[in-house]
């Protein structure tokens, strides 16, 4: 009998068949949860591979974002975009390992034989000619088990420069990337077109080299002493140099519309009374602010009628500061002290027309005269002394001031004054001619002064009158105090009135009388006319002797409406050869009186005249208003030597036969003509470019040019052909090329540094041309050299436009 425990011990068929399904269901879930737990870890890291990859390109396009204007570069220093590149190489890495993805399932489609893959793979791992890559593609045999049909041999060869190509890049990129992580650098050179075209580069990076750690800006901006660092800054922050030289495609920014500030005219007077506000008790623009005052209806009709010939609306809104140098304490002139005492008002009277003309134009103007004031503006910009030139945060557009302004000026920004020296326009009664401007050229020939040595481009300089061509014609307006209401009760008496209003002057070295041996000279006159006079007289020094002779009806110092009607009732204004250059001939003409300008036998220059000593001009004044000789001239001026008295007696008779004494003003002194030469001046002149390239305005259509005589200046050659000399259009003509079509054959070719280039001599053909840009001139003439020279059309009563300036 078999035991009941056997049963329970020996499994029968069923049970293990139970068994065996209970055991394999555990293993598959065991296996299961295995398989699942690698393809987890396996998901996780494509997951987290995938994010990181999708984050580098979030952080790429914020860096490029953020760093649109920053200049690139492993050398850069902290304001370069380094960290961008470092991540492209992370995506770059990336899209290497897709591409490789993608070359295996190309080669286990096609099946190529391990030789043709190696040949069209190359290009990964070596460098090869472009031709040699073509003839390999071409060179891709088939193996035996797979044939390709002439189709798709054609194919591949049709496809073969896309392939090569895309493996080329693939190739370069790797190697930048490669470069990059080792920290290679970019090859940064100056081509000699580079060179010729930035003509400034050169010598700003010899002093980069130099001079870099003398101040920590220049860190700051990405410095670090390398060759590139230095270009790199010379083109994007002080643009000095070309962008191209290291940068492959320069960004041309966008300018933003909705940010710039178009301006019209502004007639609100008591906007600029708001401006014009005294700094202290010295009163300084006491006088200024009452003839604007007095002349703001003028201002207001002459900005209408402008606008009715031409568009001045759209133009941009800039922000100028005007600073009086010469009214400050530090000047020492005593200008504001004496503006009502009888104080030479010809400088207030073009600083009061330039505020007008700004203003009325409609820019944004903040107007200073004492030192304070100026620091005060310039401390808001905290760069201002820095060396380095950075002209994007520059609070104001334009600055005018005088010289004793600019000295203030460089006294307080010091080594910061570079960036703000292409802004300036410099207010320069008697002008600055080129030897002079250039303090190098001025120290090596001993003529260096005071005034002079500024190394700025001479026609950042602007005159009262049209002196040197050289120079810009700022000018003035010349008031007219009466109407036509007021002219009709006035009679024409036969008087001759002196021009002068105070009895001493500065002459040949010391304090002389201005009537002082003029006594022969309006004896003559005295035959003919009653002598009249306006002269100040000093209560407190009435016994201190006067030259003036007794038979001058002397009216004292005239408010400027009652010297208006002295002018009126005058039928001759008598110039005594001082003061020089002076807006009274201009208000006598304007008057009506005939200007009686006294002619200099020997032309008064620094040479021979104590009064001109230091004003860096070497100008020759051959009369007492050279403007009123060349450009007015009979029967509003006549010219004299007043010390032939049949000259005078002559003259004198001449213009006193003339029954009606009628008013003459030229266009350029008015109102009208002031604000539309000022306003072609703002948009057109612009000197922070240091590109070298030819001039746009004057336009070259009203451009000609002319070959000077033997000994001849610029100056004199246009003249004579009824032109005016444009200085901006010289470097066109700085070339053996315009030589050649002007039918100058050189025999030999040289470049030097003087004011006579460029011409040529005329016994051997030898041409000199330029070398230096700040001493092109107009004025500069040369025995035995013939001057070769720019020269523009003008529009006749406005010199300082050419006819199609407008």
């Amino acid at each position: 009998m078999v035991s009941p425990w056997r049963w329970r011990i020996i499994p029968n068929s069923r049970q293990l068949l139970v068994l065996a399904c209970l055991l394999f269901l555990f293993w598959c879930m065991t296996l299961y949860r295995v398989s699942n737990f690698s393809l987890g870890k396996q998901k996780e890291s494509e997951v987290l591979k995938n994010e990181i990859i999708s984050l580098s390109e979030k952080y790429v396009r914020a860096l490029s974002r953020e760093n649109t204007d920053i200049v690139d570069g492993p050398y850069a220093g902290r304001f370069t975009a380094y960290d961008l590149k470092k991540t492209m190489a992370v995506l770059l890495e990336s899209m290497l390992e897709r591409l490789s993805r993608l070359e295996n399932q190309v080669h286990h489609v096609m099946n190529v034989s391990n030789s043709s893959l190696a040949n069209l793979t190359r290009p990964l791992l070596t460098e090869q000619s472009e031709d040699s890559i073509h003839a390999e593609v071409k060179n891709v045999s088939p193996t035996p088990t797979v044939t390709l049909t002439t189709v798709t041999r054609s194919r591949l060869i049709e496809f073969g420069p896309m392939v090569t190509q895309g493996v080329r890049e693939v190739g370069k990129s790797k190697r930048i990337q490669l470069d990059l992580i080792l920290g290679k650098t970019e090859a940064c050179m100056l081509t000699e077109q580079d060179k010729q075209v930035y003509t400034k580069c050169e010598g700003k990076l010899e002093w980069m080299r130099q001079m870099w750690q003398s101040d920590a800006c220049y860190a700051s901006y990405g410095v670090d002493g390398s060759e590139c660092s230095f270009l790199m800054y010379l083109s994007e922050v002080e643009g000095w140099c070309p962008k191209r030289t290291w940068k492959k495609n320069v960004k041309v920014p966008i300018e933003d519309k909705s940010k710039v500030q178009y301006i019209d005219t502004n007639d609100d007077i008591e906007g600029l009374m708001k401006i014009l506000v005294d700094p202290n008790e010295r009163q300084g623009y006491a006088w200024i602010r009452m003839r604007i005052r007095k002349m703001w209806p003028k201002w207001v009709l002459a900005a209408g009628n402008l606008k009715e010939k031409q568009k001045l609306e759209k133009r941009r809104r800039k922000k100028i500061l005007v600073h009086l140098g010469l009214l400050s304490k530090q000047s020492g002139w005593g200008f504001a002290e004496n503006q009502f005492k009888g104080g030479p008002l010809g400088e207030l009277v073009q600083w009061s027309d330039l505020i007008c003309t700004l203003y009325v134009l409609g820019h944004q103007l903040t107007i200073t005269s004492e030192t304070y004031q100026l620091e005060k503006i310039l401390s808001q910009l905290p760069a201002a002394n820095s060396p380095c030139q950075s002209r994007t945060d520059l609070p104001v557009h334009i600055i005018y001031t005088d010289i004793v302004g600019l000295r203030q000026f460089k006294r307080y920004v010091k080594g910061g004054y570079g960036k703000f020296s292409c802004l300036l326009r410099i207010v320069d009664s008697f002008g600055t001619e080129p030897a002079y401007n250039l303090r190098m050229y001025a120290k090596a020939h001993k003529i260096l002064t005071s005034w002079g040595g500024q190394d700025l481009l001479p026609q950042q300089f602007f005159t009262m009158f049209p002196h040197s061509p050289d120079n810009s014609f700022m000018g003035f307006v010349v008031e007219q105090h009466l109407n036509d209401s007021d002219v009709k009760g006035i009679k024409r008496e036969n008087w001759a009135l002196v021009y002068g209003k105070n009895d001493y002057m500065y002459e040949n070295a010391t304090r002389v009388s201005l009537y002082r041996g003029k006594d022969k000279y309006l004896n003559t006159i005295k035959k003919r006319l009653e002598v009249h006079g306006t002269v100040y007289v000093d209560e407190k020094a009435k016994t201190k002797r006067s030259y003036m002779p007794s038979f001058v009806t002397n009216h004292g110092l005239q408010k400027p409406e009652d010297f208006h009607i002295l002018l009126r009732k005058s039928k001759i204004f008598v110039g005594l050869g001082f003061p020089y250059e002076g807006p009274a001939p201009l208000e006598a003409i304007a008057n009506g009186a005939v200007y009686l300008n006294p002619k200099f036998s020997t032309p008064h220059s620094s040479k021979n005249i104590q009064f001109f000593k230091g004003k860096p001009t070497a100008r020759e004044l051959t009369s007492q208003h050279p403007y009123a000789e060349l450009f007015i001239g009979e029967p509003y001026v006549y010219t004299v030597n007043m010390h032939n008295d049949t000259q005078v007696l002559k003259v004198l008779d001449k213009i006193l036969q003339n029954k009606e004494f009628t008013s003459h003003m030229p266009y350029e002194f008015t109102e009208e003509g002031m604000l539309q030469r000022m306003n072609a001046y703002i948009e057109h002149q612009n000197w922070c470019q240091f590109q070298k390239q030819e001039a746009k305005w004057p336009p070259h259509s009203a451009i000609s040019f002319v070959m000077g005589a033997d000994g001849q200046s610029c100056k004199d050659a246009c003249w004579q052909q009824g032109l005016i000399c444009e200085p901006s259009h010289f470097l066109q003509i700085n070339s053996a090329r315009s030589m050649k079509q002007a039918k100058v054959d050189c025999s030999r070719e040289d470049y030097v540094a003087d004011i006579f280039y460029p011409g040529y001599d005329p016994h051997s053909n030898e041409c000199v041309f330029q070398k230096e840009e700040l001493l092109f001139s107009c004025v500069g003439q040369k025995t035995n050299f013939r001057r070769f020279c720019p020269c523009r059309n003008y529009i006749k009563g406005q010199t300082a436009l050419c006819q199609e300036c407008l």
